[in-house]
């Protein structure tokens, strides 16, 4: 093990013992390693909490902040979290570089994979796969729509979903975002829910 990636251990000024921070080409490839061998999000997030973690450079309650910041943030939860957690170790400079490290070999991965496609769309065969593959990712969306709703449709609550699907259709014809089309949703489904059930204790008395 190199000496960046060793855990060293100073006095501070109370005379306790505190763990170092991780310098930035430390830091860099453990984002670099933690982000780019998964699919990104939660799974990303939690390989960089074991990792720096074991290392004595991030708790569990700092890990849980980072992760709420990076909820409340537009675009991607990880890239957030990355310069979150890059701004705590080393501040701007540790920011730029989880940022980097987190952002820049995906996105050449990316960019490599449409430059082919571009390239291998023109042969029917790959159409044909790329159709098949849309049909049958939609077929599947659609099957767990259909489980999702299936509970909903009987006929003690096809009326309530009826109504519900009216006023959010209406609500997207009128474009209402999404936000207040589920806010309303969630209000008309609380009004129009059936009363409760009777206790079996209390049918009984």
């Amino acid at each position: 093990m190199s000496e960046t990636e060793t855990v060293r251990l100073k006095p501070d000024t109370t005379g306790q013992m505190r763990f170092d921070k991780p310098s930035l080409r430390t830091l860099a490839w453990l984002v670099f390693y933690d982000v780019n061998r998964t699919l990104g999000g939660l799974a990303s997030m939690e390989l960089l909490r074991r990792t720096l973690g074991a290392r004595g450079w991030l708790t569990d309650e700092a890990h849980l902040l980072l992760v709420a910041v990076s909820r409340f943030t537009p675009g991607t939860n990880v890239l957030a979290y990355c310069v979150a957690l890059g701004w705590q170790l080393a501040h701007w400079r540790g920011a730029l570089v989880a940022l980097a490290a987190g952002s820049v070999p995906a996105s050449i991965i990316i960019a490599l994979l449409s430059a082919t496609l571009t390239h291998v769309d023109q042969y029917p065969v790959v159409r044909a796969i790329i159709a098949i593959a849309l049909i049958v990712a939609t077929v599947l969306v659609l099957a767990m729509a259909s489980n999702l709703l299936r509970p909903y449709i009987t006929s003690t609550n096809a009326v309530r979903t009826g109504v519900i699907a009216a006023v959010v259709i209406v609500l997207l014809l009128m474009r209402v975002t999404p936000i207040r089309i589920l806010l309303v949703a969630a209000v008309f489904g609380v009004i129009m829910a059936p009363p409760a059930m009777p206790r079996a204790a209390e049918v009984n008395r």
